[in-house]
């Protein structure tokens, strides 16, 4: 998957003409995570208030890339992100996917979009307590990384512009009744926005 997001990345970036389209790279924080039923594992969580999994707070970012298409209402969207799970291990997960403009007024524009992704982490099974009948991952007990890919996963992207080229953004990924998770940074817009 993260060679398929890199070879159409740079598939992109080469496109002929591309001073006609817009494109935007994000950096943002990620982030928070939301269990809605709690979770079991919520013991593992060191960053855990409630004690019982609803919020747990990650430390790590994602890097995007996104390329609309004729017009401005649909685009291509790659996401990479790194971070440390809510056990603080190492984590992570590739996007890619379709977006359309929901709605801009003003300042204010909200985007959704829809892809496959695939999430990893380093395997919970080494660590004490792990409760592996409710995990969301596949994988075998023995292997380094656990993964699941989502063929589905969707996306929703708060913007508000600051000025022509940097937008504050959050992006909500609403992965109901497992995950859910919230991530904040800035949204940068490459070449002439009146193009």
């Amino acid at each position: 998957m993260r060679t398929w997001t890199l070879l159409l990345l740079l598939f992109l970036i080469a496109l002929p003409g591309q001073a006609q389209l817009r494109r935007n790279v994000s950096l943002k924080y990620f982030g928070l995570t939301l269990h809605p039923k709690g979770d079991d594992n919520a013991d593992l969580m060191p960053l855990n208030p409630d004690g019982k999994g609803y919020f747990v707070v990650n430390l790590g970012g994602s890097v995007s890339y996104e390329q609309f298409l004729k017009g401005d209402k649909f685009s291509i969207k790659a996401i990479q992100a790194l971070y440390a799970d809510c056990a603080l291990q190492l984590a992570g997960f590739t996007h890619l996917g379709v977006r359309a403009v929901i709605f801009e007024l003003g300042r204010h524009s909200l985007n959704g979009g829809l892809g496959p992704t695939l999430v990893y982490r380093r395997n919970w099974s080494t660590l004490d307590g792990y409760n592996m009948s409710t995990s969301f991952f596949a994988g075998d007990p023995n292997d380094a990384w656990q993964y699941k890919m989502i063929w589905y996963a969707g996306e929703l992207e708060y913007n508000y512009r600051l000025s022509d080229r940097t937008d504050l953004s959050t992006s909500f990924v609403p992965g109901y009744p497992n995950i859910m998770s919230l991530s904040f940074g800035v949204r940068v817009w490459l070449g002439s926005m009146s193009e």
